[in-house]
């Protein structure tokens, strides 16, 4: 990747950034939707309520260790070793995933939904900072590590804090999840990596771009299918995404140092 290339990608970055956060301060206050917790599928199985929606999540404890494993014991990851929290923190939090998701799933509300997101946030904040790490800059990923995982913490529960007190505010949570979204796409096109297997990280965002209709989609999808709904379907996209970045992660190749 060309100097100018870079540079173009650094300003782009930086513009559509300053104008997501600035646009999304500006908005009024974001209730949660309260409709959001009315998930169509809620049959009870096993004397498991909701229960397609709740074994769906079961998926990311498996990838989610499965990574672990590999960092820590069979060493198949290449990853870059002066980030190695990075990776653990990215799938620690998607091992946490099953058990916040299968919690709030089993009892659907603002408060269950705060143990969703958490494990989402860490998992979520973790991979912006290895991406940037990877393909713009290792100093500049590691130092918004910690201060990424602690805003994405933060907007969870400055969410619920201010749900408790009637006066709900999404806005925080908002930047959390979907800033992210429109910046990796530019990263990946502007920047290069360090390491080959990059197409991964598009399948994954793809599979999240995917998994966001169909939670949209929740009851058409069930409707269509009759057996599984929007929502169990978006776990197992999800899922997959997540699968197939950690064998690319067993894969890849080093191409350049980070310079």
């Amino acid at each position: 990747m060309n100097l100018i290339n870079k540079k173009s990608g650094y300003i782009i970055i930086t513009l559509v950034s300053i104008s997501v956060i600035a646009g999304v301060l500006m908005l009024d206050p974001i209730v949660q939707d309260l409709e959001y917790h009315q998930f169509i599928d809620r049959r009870n199985i096993f004397s498991i309520p909701n229960f397609w929606n709740v074994i769906s999540s079961l998926p990311f404890l498996l990838i989610g260790v499965m990574g672990l494993y590999r960092i820590f014991y069979s060493h198949k990851i290449r990853l870059i070793t002066s980030i190695k929290v990075a990776y653990i923190m990215f799938f620690l939090g998607v091992s946490l995933v099953t058990f916040g998701s299968a919690y709030y799933h089993l009892w659907p509300g603002n408060m269950s939904l705060v143990w969703d997101r958490l494990p989402m946030t860490i998992a979520f904040m973790a991979l912006f900072s290895i991406i940037i790490c990877e393909f713009v800059s290792l100093n500049l990923g590691k130092v918004l590590l910690w201060p990424l995982i602690i805003f994405g913490v933060f907007s969870v529960f400055y969410w619920y804090s201010t749900e408790v007190k009637g006066e709900g505010d999404l806005r925080f949570y908002v930047l959390v999840q979907f800033l992210p979204v429109l910046l990796i796409p530019l990263i990946l096109l502007f920047f290069d990596s360090i390491f080959t297997e990059t197409k991964a990280y598009w399948f994954l965002l793809c599979a999240y771009v995917l998994a966001k209709i169909l939670e949209y989609f929740d009851e058409v999808v069930y409707n269509a299918l009759l057996l599984f709904s929007g929502h169990s379907l978006k776990h197992i996209v999800v899922a997959l995404g997540v699968s197939f970045l950690l064998k690319a992660y067993s894969n890849r190749q080093a191409v350049h140092s980070d310079g």
